[in-house]
């Protein structure tokens, strides 16, 4: 049986990233994934700045850039008669705003981790754990073949999404449920230049902005409760919501070509799951799902993954030192993830209250306010998406 110091399940933004630190650290890493690579996901593809900051200090924002991730400098939120717009900020040297396409993310993020030394297998889909004594030891596979394998290892990370084979293998218990409150099809647009763009109304929100290959990605997101009518229909529910919600888009749209097939989901699950136990720990969605619309779940991967790593360090080896690093990240998720977890939740229900359109009619007045208002909402993810972002 072969044995390693890290088995990572789940080779996404939060898989991938952390089979790469661990990597790097100088464990003997094995990443595994049932999907074959290079893979497309459904995502809101926005990288926040705390995610972009990651990607800089792992050195691979250049290579992002390079993949042809155009750089999105220009930021507007338009609700009702008010339009706030403006550059984004520089910070740290960062000027832009990226959304790659996962199938390039991801496949960059997993070649980072093979090049730190870890070893890849796609097309395995793990079936279960090795345990003794009650501590998680490793994990059972099937190869693309379908031949049993199995592995050893001193820890187990769980990082394959939000219906996780590994916490329920796991048995990692839910600490908080909450019921879906939106749901939401994207769509990607060529000929339809555009900002980094968000448009609501009462019980509508589309998120825009440019991606990989000239397309420009456009998000309609719907009350949970009208999914039933959408699902009916969804490309006259998508086309009127963009008609209804953002004119100005649906004009310049009318002299571009929607590619590809319109994609869409109900199941924006909202769930805590414990982070870690004997011998394992879940990173990403796999721990902690919520709303898709503050898009801010590549960040959270990202910061989740660097978090364990820089908390376990040293201490793989050492058995009690590990189960201390690993309660210290289950606090540290916690602190982490709620705020964005409740801010999600407020911003999902799409209301647009009179106090919010005063207040933002008071940004819009001033130019100095206007920017700061847009500076939070692009920098830092803990004030939400534009549509929580007023007190």
């Amino acid at each position: 049986m072969e044995s390693y110091d890290v088995v990572v399940v789940g080779a996404r933004s939060a898989g991938a990233a952390t089979a790469m630190l661990f990597a790097r650290a100088g464990y003997r890493v094995l990443l595994l994934d049932r999907m074959r690579f290079p893979s497309d996901t459904l995502s809101t593809q926005h990288i926040h700045r705390p995610g972009l900051r990651l990607l800089r200090d792992w050195g691979l924002l250049g290579r992002l850039v390079d993949t042809g991730c155009p750089p999105v400098r220009r930021i507007s939120y338009t609700v009702g008669d008010v339009r706030l717009e403006g550059r984004v900020p520089v910070e740290e040297g960062i000027d832009a705003v990226y959304a790659p396409r996962r199938y390039i993310l991801d496949s960059l993020l997993i070649e980072a981790a093979a090049e730190a030394g870890a070893e890849f297998r796609e097309g395995c889909a793990v079936n279960g754990v090795l345990a003794e004594d009650g501590r998680v030891t490793g994990v059972r596979w099937r190869t693309p073949g379908g031949t049993p394998a199995e592995a050893r290892a001193r820890l187990v990370v769980g990082a394959d999404g939000m219906r996780s084979t590994m916490a329920g293998l796991f048995g990692a218990r839910p600490e908080r449920e909450d019921a879906p409150i939106t749901c939401a099809y994207y769509g990607y647009w060529e000929g339809l230049p555009a900002q980094f763009e968000v448009y609501e109304r009462p019980g509508r929100l589309i998120g825009v902005v440019g991606t990989h290959d000239e397309r420009t990605l456009v998000a309609a997101y719907f009350p949970q409760s009208e999914f039933a009518d959408v699902r009916r229909s969804p490309d006259r529910a998508y086309l009127e919501a963009l008609r209804t919600t953002a004119p100005e888009l649906a004009a310049r749209a009318e002299g571009a070509d929607r590619v590809e097939r319109l994609r869409g989901t109900g199941s924006q699950l909202n769930f805590f799951r414990s982070a870690r136990g004997a011998g394992w720990v879940l990173v990403g969605d796999a721990g902690c799902h919520k709303d898709s619309i503050t898009g801010t779940g590549i960040s959270d991967a990202f910061e989740q993954a660097s978090r364990l790593a820089g908390l376990v360090g040293d201490g793989l080896h050492d058995m009690a030192a590990l189960d201390a690093a690993l309660e210290r990240y289950a606090e540290s998720r916690r602190l982490l993830m709620e705020p964005r977890y409740d801010m999600a939740l407020e911003s999902a229900r799409l209301h647009v209250p009179d106090e919010r359109m005063d207040f933002l009619r008071w940004i819009a007045s001033d130019p100095g306010s206007s920017e700061a208002f847009l500076s939070v909402a692009v920098s830092h993810v803990e004030a939400g998406h534009f549509a929580g972002s007023a007190p």
